[in-house]
Parts: C-alpha cells; structure tokens; sequence
C-alpha cells in the first residue's frame, strides 16, 4: 500500500522554493556532522569519513534519481543531470556550470563553491583535504553510478593562486572504453540493502500539468518550476532518502572508527543531528514563510526531512500535535531512531529554530511517541550543535532567480 507524501499538501509553487531548500539542507549535513569527527578523531580521520560517507551513498542515490525522473544512460550529459540533483552540488551555493563537447567529453566550472568558502579560513590543510583528498575518489564514485569507465580530473582547483582566483575550480569529465573500471566500494553492498534504498515511492503522473521527466536536454540550471507537481513531490521525497542514505553510509564510517563504543558513536551522530535538525527548520519556515507559532513548528516538523519520506518515516499528524511511531527508518537506524522522550535536542532544535520561544513536549515510547508544542515567555539558548552548522555560508544562504537555458554541444 502505497502511503501519500507529506509534500504532496504543498502547492507547485512551493515545491519549486523547497526543493532547493532540501538540496542545500543535505549539503549542510556535513557542516553539522564533520566538526564533531574532527572533535573526536581528528583531522585526517575527518576526511576519511567524508570519502566513505559520500562514496558510499552518492551512486545509489543517483541511480534512484535516474530512474524517477527518466534520464539513465551512460554518457557525460547523464552524469551532470545527477549532479543538478544531488545534495553534494545543491544550486547557486555549489554553483556547477557545465560544458558538453560531446557524449563522451565535458567540463565542469564551479562560479562560486560555497563549502570551499566555508573551509578557506581554516587554512590550506583542509582545502587540500576537501579540495584533493575527498572530490578525487569521491568524484570518480559518482561517476560510478553511470560509467564505471568515466575519469573525473581537475584542470586546476584550490588552494587558489592567486588567493581570489575565479572560476574557484575548473575538471574534465571524460569516458574512454580504454580507461580501467573504476573500483566498486564495500559499503554500497550495505547501504544498498538498507530499507531506505529499497523504499518505493509514487510514480511520477505523466498527465499532471509541467514537465514530468527530465529526458529532454540538458540545462544551464535546473528549472524547479517548470516541473510538475507530482514530478516535484518525487522529487522532494527522493532528496529526503538522499540524505538517509548519506547519514547510514556516516554511521559505517563513523562505527569503523569507534571501536566499538556505543556512547561515542551514538553522540558522534546525536550531535550532528541537532545541529542541521535546527537549520533545517529555519530555511523551511523562512522558505515558506511557516507562521512562527506553535502551529508552525508542527508543519515545519511534517516538512523536515528528519521525518520524510513518508513511505520511510511513519508519522501522523493531528490539529495539536505529531506522533512518530515506529517505521522502516527506526530499523535502519536512520535520524529518527536517535530522537526519543528521552533524546529530544533534535525535535528542540526543530521548534526552536521557528521561534526561541517555542518548546516540544514529547511523550511515549522509544519509537512510538507524540510531539506536542507550547508557547514559554523565555527564549532558549541555541544549541551549540547549532550554532557551529551555522559556520557555514549555506546556513543564511538566499537563492536567486535565474533563467533556465538548454545546453548544446559546444
């Protein structure tokens, strides 16, 4: 039985603002998550996580997309239509600019690459840590999901020389049947045979008016609004599952390197989660323009992606008050199986980042509990999980309106 989308309450016009939104929300996940690794671990250990975390979610998810919106294939233009919906290059902030020589040679540009904005103060260290140790095999792993025969290769990336250099990064994008299969990664067996991967959702309704795939040309830059309702419910859903599949592929990575304490793995991932549970519903509410009551919070909540898709995470929504009950998502062990009566910062995250004022009142069982929101007359303190996802520019980040142009063989 097929369950209807939390998404599928929202107008076209909405979809179209939000759906950005999550694509910039599931980039954030990893300002969230990675100082918390870099805390624990350390710095070197931090960016073998993040090759692990993405290698091993990014063809899965890219596959899925692939399939939902009917553009699978095998050549160059197939690769750069998934990274337009990715939340590895979510729009403007990751701003990917694309040449097709033919279908088997391109090029990619970023104009502006806000997480190498967020990174550059930290100093050359981790610019090189992101900019060559994570994009190489990273890179060639979401290639992977397409041809295994394609190489990714830089022209010339940061550190920038000169310090302003613009474009901040230039790659070749290049299929060869000469060039050796790029390596398959373990983890995809796991992540693969999560409940998220497997999770079905509708099917795109071909008669809704707008477009209904993205089997025609390539374009300079998405265009959201001129999708079809159902295509962008889809669409939104599947950007929810892209980020549980990162988040599983983040908990192999991070328990690989626990060594078996429960307590450190589980605060590693606690902590992250607060921290873009609490950006996430600011960008939602403000995106939206969600009231900043008690009611809001509780459609904030709804939309969140910690509690979407609804195929995935079980929840029923009354007047006053949510129930979460247990779900596909809880046995994976995705977010919501962190989130509890007892575990409740993210959830206080959630509310809190519609109106201070606002707290949640959760009450039940481990995986079966009730949400309800009330009015204090004393703001909270922002987390602290919070306050360090905001660090980075994509938390206050505003998009921009942009005309969406076919490309052509160059």
């Amino acid at each position: 039985m097929s369950v209807m989308s939390r998404y599928a309450a929202l107008t076209r016009d909405e979809l179209a603002t939000l759906v950005p939104e999550l694509l910039l929300i599931g980039q954030l996940i990893d300002r969230s998550g990675m100082a918390w690794c870099i805390s624990n671990f350390g710095r070197e250990e931090m960016l073998q996580i993040a090759i692990e975390e993405w290698a091993g979610a990014s063809p899965l998810y890219t596959k899925r997309m692939q399939k939902a919106l009917k553009y699978e294939g095998v050549d160059v233009i197939t690769i750069f239509k998934g990274l337009q919906l990715d939340i590895g290059a979510p729009p403007q902030f990751m701003d990917f600019r694309y040449t097709v020589h033919d279908r088997w040679h391109g090029e990619f540009h970023l104009d502006h690459c806000g997480a190498l904005l967020d990174v550059e103060p930290m100093g050359e260290d981790y610019v090189r840590g992101m900019c060559h140790d994570i994009e190489d095999p990273t890179f060639d792993a979401t290639a992977l999901a397409t041809n295994r025969k394609c190489q990714v290769r830089p022209v010339h990336r940061p550190p920038r020389t000169p310090a302003d250099r613009h474009p901040h990064c230039r790659w070749t994008v290049t299929i060869d049947e000469s060039y050796p299969e790029v390596d398959f990664i373990p983890q995809l067996d796991i992540v693969g045979a999560s409940r998220a991967y497997h999770t079905e959702l509708d099917p795109i309704d071909p008669a809704d008016e707008g477009q209904a795939d993205y089997a025609g040309p390539l374009v300079s830059d998405f265009d959201f609004g001129a999708f079809s309702h159902s295509a962008l419910v889809r669409i939104a859903d599947e950007v929810c599952l892209q980020m549980h599949l990162l988040t599983l592929s983040f908990n192999l990575a991070v328990r690989a390197r626990t060594k078996g304490d429960a307590a450190l793995e589980e605060s590693v991932r606690y902590r992250s989660l607060i921290g873009i549970a609490g950006v996430a519903a600011e960008r939602i509410r403000n995106a939206l323009k969600i009231p900043a009551d008690a009611a809001g919070a509780l459609r904030v909540l709804e939309l969140h992606p910690m509690l979407n898709p609804a195929a995935y995470v079980s929840v029923d929504v009354d007047r006053d008050h949510l129930r979460v009950r247990r779900s596909p998502a809880h046995d994976d062990g995705a977010w919501i199986s962190l989130v509890s009566p007892m575990a409740d910062s993210p959830v206080q995250a959630v509310v809190q980042g519609v109106d201070p004022h606002l707290r949640a009142e959760l009450d039940g069982t481990e995986s079966d509990w009730t949400v309800r929101v009330i009015h204090t007359d004393t703001p909270a303190k922002e987390f602290s999980e919070v306050q360090v996802c905001k660090m980075s520019g994509g938390a206050s980040w505003v998009f921009e309106d942009r005309k969406s142009l076919p490309l052509t063989v160059v």
